[in-house]
């Protein structure tokens, strides 16, 4: 008998953003696949835009399992984790030991198949520097939302966020701000009249 996907299906019981006063909730399972679309999206502007030739499907596969050692950790606040140097460390090594201990829970026949998926980061660099991108990308865009919503709360992260992804040096993070980005700021029904006209 194996627990892997009975602790998968627990990531939607941990919520995000937990030290801000949220409009909408947000858990880790919903954010998971935003960023697989997200980083999906990043590979296939890649790909049709910059020459690149990357696995877009595995890019997505990677979206969907890179919070998952967050099953054992839960969502640690951002000005936690990076508090200091010692503390950011020490919280790589225990997301490390929560992801081999879901690797562990797969029978070992089908274990090779994730491996990539929740152990080895450095042999995928190129992908998961995608990933990260969509991540970042995702916690903007919940910025966005928050502050249509008239919630202040997100402004400094808004500010802080944008900055970064500005400053990113992959051109299909450029090329997503401003080609989809814009939207998430407009009401239902004007997204529904720019489609229409």
């Amino acid at each position: 008998m194996s627990h892997f996907f009975a602790f998968l299906s627990r990531l939607k019981f941990i919520q995000r953003w937990g030290l801000m006063r949220n409009t909408t909730n947000e858990n880790i399972q919903e954010h998971s696949l935003q960023v697989a679309m997200i980083a999906h999206g990043l590979a296939t502007i890649r790909n049709t835009y910059f020459g690149g030739s990357v696995d877009s499907g595995k890019v997505a596969l990677l979206g969907m399992y890179h919070e998952v050692s967050e099953i054992f950790t839960g969502d640690l606040p951002t000005p936690v984790k990076y508090f200091n140097s010692q503390i950011k460390n020490v919280y790589k090594g225990i997301e490390s030991l929560a992801q081999q201990k879901m690797y562990h829970m797969l029978p070992d026949e089908l274990k090779s198949s994730y491996r990539n998926l929740l152990t080895n980061q450095e042999e995928d660099k190129e992908l998961w520097e995608i990933v990260k991108a969509a991540d970042k990308l995702c916690a903007y865009l919940k910025c966005v939302e928050e502050l249509k919503m008239g919630n202040q709360e997100f402004s400094a992260a808004f500010q802080m966020i944008r900055k970064e992804l500005e400053e990113n040096k992959l051109p299909e993070v450029g090329y997503f701000l401003s080609v989809f980005v814009p939207s998430f700021s407009l009401p239902l029904d004007e997204l529904q009249y720019l489609e229409n006209h």
